[in-house]
């Protein structure tokens, strides 16, 4: 079975270099046929192989995206990623720009929602070209292969190994957080990109519990909300067990759903401990990320309150997928936690006693008059290029190839409706306050350089106070949906058109992207490097690696 497995893998590689329209699909649905029945080491082996195909100019772009679908499924498989996984992010990092650009364009050329990547047609690309001119087919192209780099993305990011590696890359991450918050608008396997990217952005934390005066230094990984680290924090510092800290400790089936368990049926309600407080005393809502948690000197410090009413919600992870931990790296000794209390905030009433004479008055509500503005549209990624009759262009290049079955490499599931704040994770049981957020404006995002990119605009946007009740549905009930093995059958060629007869395909041009397009002594237009990755010589000229209008 290794040996039919290698000899499949080998027939898929060399389909990819020879841009061989006709032996890629039964390549890859070979592949999947038989990865799943031998070892582990076979199926690293593999993602090995794939990796400079991933990240060089071996293969038509359209080409890249499918491997890198193949590359998510043998991941899901329980194959490590390896360095197969970092170059399908820096692959995505490249060709969101572009996708970026097309969707820029489109507003501007009369607005709408642009079309669905996998639905895309030469009336998009022939639209978006009176914006971009003779980058619109490398635009169109990007756009065309997004959804593919989105769900392999998904999947790598599932992979400790991969956060890891984000984290320790700054500009990188800051970058495709930037371009999955753009991205998420239009398509919903980017708002999964972007709360894991905010996942990967911190694993560690101070917690100082306020009523015995100790702190602790905890370490985690693949916790996506507050109300999962608050659950692991209560299984790891309260009672024998943990580090003594008086109260009730979890149920253990509450913290095996948040760590890697399915949810018990019996045991979906889990109780609140704390009120979470940051160190100026502001409230750190449950509905918030980890990431979120104020700093000092680099350093989150979550401080321990007591409840001023009871808290409830569901158990289970918002990313089922994603495995969890969490465990106390130190105790800080008492003169070192002395040392930190002096920095922190004293504890203050939650809910003011309306018999106190001397406490801070509420301040009155403010009603706004004036008509709210329209929030300022992002700009694009491509810096602008001023030229002698002052015209500006948002350049690209072109990319193409053949799209595989539908599907996502985790499976696509219907999202619950968008917002700019990350969805909640459940519901109590309804006869408790609800926990809640400030409004506050989503934040916008700067063009792509990683100099001005902030690193804090996550797209999480505010977290808007909501209801919480038993009888209403969950919220999360899309996210628990099983996820299903992409591209389990024979891959569709929908995007592969029929090979030309002898003769009928054209050398190669010479000319530039689009370049094969203009009027007969038309001047060429000025366009400026974009950074999007080099075409195959003839790619672009290809009837049989384009999408079918090629």
């Amino acid at each position: 079975m290794v040996d039919e497995f290698r000899a499949a893998f080998q027939e898929l590689i060399d389909a990819s270099v020879a841009t061989d329209p006709q032996q890629f699909p039964p390549a890859v649905h070979k592949v999947y046929l038989l990865a799943s029945q031998i070892p582990a080491s076979e199926r690293e082996l593999a993602l090995e192989a794939l990796t400079p195909l991933l990240s060089g100019d071996h293969a038509a772009p359209g080409i890249i995206a499918d491997l890198s679908v193949v590359a998510g499924a043998l991941v899901e498989m329980g194959t490590d990623p390896g360095p197969a996984g970092v170059e399908i992010l820096h692959r995505l990092r490249t060709m969101g720009r572009g996708a970026i650009v097309f969707v820029r364009a489109w507003e501007r050329t009369g607005g709408g929602p642009p079309p669905d990547p996998d639905a895309v047609t030469a009336d998009a690309e022939a639209r978006v070209a009176a914006d971009l001119g003779p980058d619109a087919p490398a635009a169109t192209m990007c756009w065309w292969t997004i959804r593919r780099h989105g769900l392999a993305a998904r999947t790598m990011l599932g992979e400790p190994s991969v956060r890891a590696h984000t984290r320790n890359d700054p500009s990188t991450h800051t970058e495709l957080v930037a371009i999955a918050h753009q991205l998420s608008d239009h398509l919903d396997e980017f708002d999964e990109v972007r709360a894991l990217l905010r996942m990967a952005e911190t694993s560690s934390a101070l917690v100082m519990d306020r009523a015995s005066g100790r702190a602790f230094r905890v370490r985690f990984d693949g916790v996506s909300d507050n109300f999962q680290l608050h659950t692991l924090l209560a299984d790891a510092l309260i009672g024998p067990h943990g580090q003594g800290l008086p109260g009730d400790a979890p149920d253990p089936r509450w913290t095996a759903s948040f760590r890697d368990g399915p949810v018990d049926p019996a045991a979906q309600t889990v109780w609140g401990w704390w009120n979470l407080v940051a160190h100026d005393g502001a409230w750190v809502w449950n509905e918030g990320v980890p990431a979120e948690i104020p700093t000092i000197d680099s350093e989150h410090v979550l401080v321990l309150d007591e409840q001023p009413y009871p808290r409830s919600w569901n158990a289970g992870r918002r990313l089922p997928h994603v495995r969890a931990w969490l465990e106390v790296d130190s105790e800080l000794d008492t003169e070192e936690a002395s040392l930190w209390w002096k920095r922190v905030a004293p504890a203050e009433p939650a809910i003011p006693d309306p018999d106190a004479q001397d406490h801070t008055p509420l301040p009155e509500p403010v009603v706004l008059h004036t008509p709210a503005s329209e929030a300022q549209r992002v700009r694009g990624f491509v810096p602008r290029v001023s030229t002698e009759d002052d015209d500006h262009r948002d350049p690209v290049e072109e990319p193409a190839a053949p799209d595989l079955a539908t599907g996502s490499t985790t499976g696509l599931v219907d999202a619950p409706p968008r917002s700019t704040a990350l969805p909640t994770t459940g519901h109590g049981d309804g006869t408790a306050p609800v926990d809640a957020l400030p409004d506050r404006p989503a934040p916008s995002v700067e063009p792509w350089e990683p100099d001005l990119i902030d690193a804090d605009d996550d797209g999480s946007g505010p977290h808007h106070p909501e209801q919480r009740g038993s009888a209403d549905p969950d919220p999360r009930e899309d996210d628990r949906a099983p996820r299903t093995h992409a591209r389990s059958g024979a891959p569709a060629t929908e995007g592969v058109a029929d090979p030309p007869e002898e003769g009928e395909r054209a050398a190669p041009s010479t000319a530039g992207p689009g370049e094969r397009d203009r009027a007969p002594g038309a001047a060429p237009a000025a366009t400026t490097p974009t950074g999007l990755p080099r075409m195959p010589r003839g790619v672009s000229q290809s009837s049989g690696w384009g999408p079918a209008w090629r």
